[in-house]
């Protein structure tokens, strides 16, 4: 059967990891849609079953895997579905994934997605019985070599071809992702992303900008870039042309050849001249952010170019990883602790009202108390609004998990965790605190009923205590208790309800707007997707509470 027939099968996608993710995610689901293929929202009803996977973090990858045994039980039971794996554990297990797990029917590496519908098709016709048929992964051409190369990748038409969606998860934010490159260069030792999505591939700016024109055509308002690390964007225009003579992506210059100024007479395009031509040759797309910076390379251009063009939005996710020097030096980050707050204290002399994010590692290997101590004060010394904070697990397919013995025991990475997100409450109330008081601009991402979820709390909590009550639980003396009880009291009198319009600032903040009586009656979906002017009012360490103005 062609994939593109009227019984093209039904399909289930589920995405785990980065935004990176999600975006090829969307580009999958734009592509089948294209061929016939319907999506559901139940794996247990799906004909195809899709899981586009990450092997950054544990967490995400031990999901995957429940979720390929949950696929095997419905074989086993005799239902006739084709199970696939996308993303970068397959292109890191390749075929001892198939060993490991028999019930899956195909995998398809992130360099290789264009080639998801022909592997489809064939696990259909054959039963997977065809081994070389059912792989589609980069393996050796993972790290390119030529510019050339890249030119014949055919994943660009994906980007080429997308359009906006209007039936898909995100499309009543009327947010979309961009990519401007693929892979990356840097070879951190705790991660596996080299390897998986290959070396940097950056795409011709005209097809960036043409892409944004046509989503904003189509009703985005918010576009983010996306890369592994989107300030070493940098195309060098004339070395990579078909014969028609259209530019095409091209292999980037590795990061001596990046930090090298370009020679006289050579036409480069670098990150911060893409922000300026998508702000100005764009101009009806109201917000333009990007994700994920690499702190070294962060020019004071690209801080330039944001201080001058309103519509980018002032705020940086620049991941510092450790505040260990030795730690840094371990992980293979290319700069030190003074190195990073060097970076911070110049986005604030150009940018005093931008926002700063991060990630941040705890427990690397041999990371003693002090050092850990050392990333404490780090994230005491810079305003972040928030970082992501992980307990460190070995990666297969990671010079760390060869280099290092992982010798920090998980009680002691647990506790570091926990430590360092209580530090970072902090942090992040005093940043948030600093915008009470102001007017802000929020694109409204979605109505929330917060007194309805406050109901069932209360309800949840109630019926905990009839259950302690029927057994003289010591719960009855504990003084969260008391306040259980009141709040159960103040909903039997008179439940408390009321509508928020959550968003985001432009500068990544979660607001909360609370509406009045009057405005909750009113039809408020069309609030969805818009950008709406607010005061803030209060704040917690993760949310801005504010009133529309």
């Amino acid at each position: 059967m062609s994939s593109g027939t009227t019984d093209a099968p039904t399909v289930y996608l589920e995405t785990f990891g980065c935004q990176m993710n999600e975006l090829d995610s969307e580009l999958v689901r734009g592509h089948l849609r294209s061929l016939g293929y319907r999506f559901v929202d139940d794996f247990t009803t799906a004909d195809v079953v899709l899981y586009n996977t990450c092997s950054v973090r544990e967490q995400a990858e031990n999901k995957a895997y429940t979720r390929l045994g949950l696929v095997g039980l419905r074989k086993k039971a005799g239902q006739e579905v084709i199970l696939g794996v996308l993303g970068c554990m397959a292109e890191r297990d390749g075929a001892d994934m198939l060993k490991r797990f028999p019930q899956v029917d195909l995998l398809c590496g992130p360099g290789e997605l264009d080639r998801l519908p022909a592997l489809i098709d064939n696990a259909r016709r054959t039963g997977g019985a065809q081994r070389a048929e059912r792989l589609a992964l980069a393996g050796d051409k993972s790290r390119r070599s030529s510019t050339l190369a890249a030119a014949a990748d055919n994943l660009e038409l994906l980007d080429l071809s997308r359009a906006f969606d209007p039936t898909g998860p995100d499309a009543h934010r009327k947010s979309a992702y961009v990519r401007i490159t693929r892979g990356c260069n840097k070879f951190c030792t705790y991660c596996v992303v080299p390897n998986t999505r290959g070396a940097e591939v950056h795409r011709p700016p005209g097809s960036i900008v043409d892409e944004c024109r046509r989503l904003v055509d189509a009703g985005v308002v918010e576009i983010t870039l996306l890369g592994q690390t989107v300030n070493h964007y940098r195309y060098t225009h004339g070395l990579a042309v078909d014969d028609a003579g259209r530019e095409q992506p091209q292999v980037g210059p590795g990061l001596a050849g990046f930090r090298a100024a370009p020679a006289e007479g050579v036409n480069v395009t670098s990150f911060a001249r893409l922000l300026e031509r998508i702000h100005e040759e764009v101009p009806s797309l109201q917000r333009l952010r990007f994700v994920t910076s690499y702190p070294r390379d962060f020019g004071d251009d690209i801080l330039e170019v944001m201080a001058a063009c309103p519509r980018i939005c002032r705020y940086i996710h620049a991941p510092a990883q450790s505040g260990s020097n030795r730690i840094l030096k371990a992980m293979n980050r290319g700069y030190t602790r003074e190195e990073y707050l060097a970076f911070v204290d110049r986005v604030f002399k150009k940018l005093p009202d931008c926002t700063i994010a991060g990630d941040i590692i705890v427990g690397f290997p041999t990371e003693t108390d002090a050092e850990f101590e050392e990333t404490v004060s780090l994230l005491r010394a810079v305003p972040f609004k928030n970082n992501y904070i992980f307990k460190y697990s070995p990666r297969p397919g990671t010079v760390a998990i060869d280099r290092f013995k992982d010798d920090v025991p998980n009680e002691v990475k647990k506790l570091r965790n926990n430590l360092l997100l209580n530090v970072q409450s902090e942090v992040s109330r005093a940043a948030h605190e600093q915008w009470v008081g102001k007017r802000v601009s929020v694109l409204v991402e979605e109505l929330r009923d917060h007194g309805a979820r406050e109901e069932r709390a209360a309800e949840a909590t109630e019926r905990s205590l009839e259950n302690a009550r029927a057994k003289n639980s010591a719960i009855l003396t504990h003084p969260e208790s008391k306040k259980i009880q009141l709040l159960w009291d103040r909903r039997q009198g008179s439940p408390r309800t009321g509508v928020q319009a959550v968003g985001r600032t432009a500068g990544d903040l979660v607001t909360a707007i609370n509406l009045t009586a009057e405005q909750a009656k009113l039809d408020l979906q069309g609030l969805i997707g818009t950008v709406v002017e607010v005061e803030i009012t209060n704040c917690s360490p993760m949310l801005l509470q504010a009133q529309l103005k």
